[in-house]
């Protein structure tokens, strides 16, 4: 992942997604691009047009924080993509996110008992720790139960990425599968700002480029995105359909590690249908977290 690349094609996008008339500007006729010219930008940031050709060329190398602000405010950047430019800065300068080198989460350290003490506590929703690279790392009971048709007999590590992308029952299992595509990517492709040199990262970018085109189509397209809070539509092979609310937590002991809780509605009929499928669960899912062996390296 080249840093000059990633920052020309990321100013590149994110400017053609603005017209004038949302910069505040006149549109006039006979446009030969579909967001802002480059002097639009230039003067919206109040910088010169030709810094701002510099730094679109990918030489944002030194440009300072009061600049970059002025580069988010015109291209309307939301905190995530925001913090995106940044990280490409940050790594343009040499400097690691959070100016030191970032310590990566391993499949050893998401299993500590308290951990899974802490997920299996949790009974009434589907909760699990995931990593950067949307390995499924551990579980609740009624996590095995809901991601039941990713977790299968085991094999290689569970992956989020590679069940949206590569399994076709995806399809079904999320009704809105272009929506979750698109978030998928999005993660990603923010972790890759974070960290461009990350081999691993790397090469999960390459099988799927290599599998599926939806995945190179959404990759090329540089949105990025944090997951946050929000609420998803799920298609259970076992109890039906579940809209259920989901909630980020970062594990601060490991960074890198997220739990993610998805709950519903207390009362609706998808709260019934998960006290269902985790009387299913207690029936047809193992009883054991994932484990070390379960996880070979990917």
């Amino acid at each position: 992942m080249d840093n000059r690349a990633e920052v020309r094609e990321f100013l590149m996008s994110r400017r053609a997604k603005i017209t004038p008339e949302e910069a505040g500007l006149p549109g006039g006729m006979n446009r030969r691009v579909p967001g802002l010219r480059r002097t639009e930008v230039a003067i919206l940031a109040g910088v010169s047009v030709e810094y701002y050709s510099k730094l679109e060329r990918g030489a944002i190398a030194g440009a300072s924080a009061s600049v970059l602000e002025a580069l988010a405010r015109a291209l309307q950047l939301d905190d995530t993509e925001r913090a995106h430019l940044f990280d490409l800065a940050r790594t343009a300068d040499g400097i690691p996110a959070s100016g030191r080198p970032r310590r990566r989460a391993t499949a050893q350290q998401a299993a500590r008992p308290s951990l899974q003490w802490a997920l299996e506590a949790i009974t009434d929703g589907v909760a699990f720790v995931r990593d950067p690279y949307q390995n499924l790392l551990a579980t609740n009971a009624l996590g095995r139960a809901f991601y039941s048709p990713l977790i299968g007999d085991g094999g290689r590590t569970p992956n989020l990425a590679r069940f949206q992308f590569l399994d076709p029952a995806a399809k079904s299992f999320y009704p809105d599968w272009e929506l979750f595509a698109g978030m998928c990517v999005g993660i990603m492709r923010a972790e890759a700002g974070r960290d461009p040199h990350d081999r691993a990262l790397q090469d999960l970018v390459g099988e799927l480029s290599t599998q599926s085109e939806t995945f190179r189509r959404l990759w090329a397209a540089h949105d990025v995105r944090t997951h946050g809070t929000g609420t998803k539509r799920f298609n259970h092979p076992v109890v039906g359909e579940l809209t259920l609310a989901y909630e980020e937590l970062a594990i601060t002991a490991e960074p890198g590690l997220v739990l993610m809780v998805y709950t519903a509605e207390p009362g609706s009929p998808s709260a019934e249908r998960l006290r269902l499928l985790a009387s299913w669960g207690a029936d047809h899912t193992p009883h054991a977290a994932l484990t070390q062996d379960e996880r070979p390296a990917h």
